[in-house]
């Protein structure tokens, strides 16, 4: 309902004490939790529903060894460490699911064969979801440590090879460790961002 407002303690969670994390507990996060994550982020919006982002949720052992080789020294021990690292990426065919996800128009043929268009397409949809992916974290009682700072050919190389998808960034997921924070880093005001016309 449009014009109902969430709490203050929503907004807080979601926006105001919400922090990006760097340290986490030794406190797993449930496949089922993770299911439910992707159950609310994937009705955020999307350019003609198009819904390219794909994710892949590193949890185990095996799974962060492979990601290791890509990751920057500053962010090694903060991704090794989280209980999750969700790789977003985007599937640049995404239109090959227009048929289901778009039927009231011929969307596929918009995109099939322009590759300029799809890939920038699938990159700025794939990067909104990823902050919906961070948003439903938040919203879900999870903490989420969002960062670049990695090689996108290495984990292409290693989790997508021979297949459509891109990876973009990575997001760190699980139950902060508040130790690990320090000070709020300052944000632009509104008139130093905004502007009307």
């Amino acid at each position: 309902m449009p014009d109902q407002i969430l709490d203050a303690a929503a907004l807080d969670q979601l926006f105001r004490t919400a922090r990006t994390h760097y340290k986490w507990q030794d406190r797993p996060v449930p496949d089922t939790k993770l299911a439910e994550l992707y159950d609310l982020l994937k009705f955020g919006p999307t350019s003609a529903n198009s819904s390219p982002a794909r994710l892949v949720f590193i949890r185990t052992a095996e799974g962060k060894e492979k990601l290791r080789p890509a990751l920057s020294k500053g962010n090694m021990e903060k991704t090794m460490t989280a209980p999750v690292i969700a790789i977003v990426a985007h599937d640049t065919r995404f239109y090959d699911e227009l048929p289901k996800l778009f039927p009231h128009a011929d969307a596929r043929s918009w995109f099939a064969g322009n590759d300029a268009l799809a890939e920038v397409t699938a990159f700025r949809n794939g990067s909104l979801q990823g902050a919906y992916l961070i948003l439903a974290a938040r919203a879900l009682g999870l903490d989420a440590g969002p960062m670049s700072g990695f090689d996108n050919a290495k984990v292409d190389e290693a989790f997508f090879a021979g297949t459509s998808w891109r990876s973009n960034f990575l997001v760190n997921l699980g139950y902060g460790d508040e130790s690990g924070l320090f000070p709020r880093s300052p944000r632009l005001t509104f008139d130093e961002a905004v502007r009307f016309e």
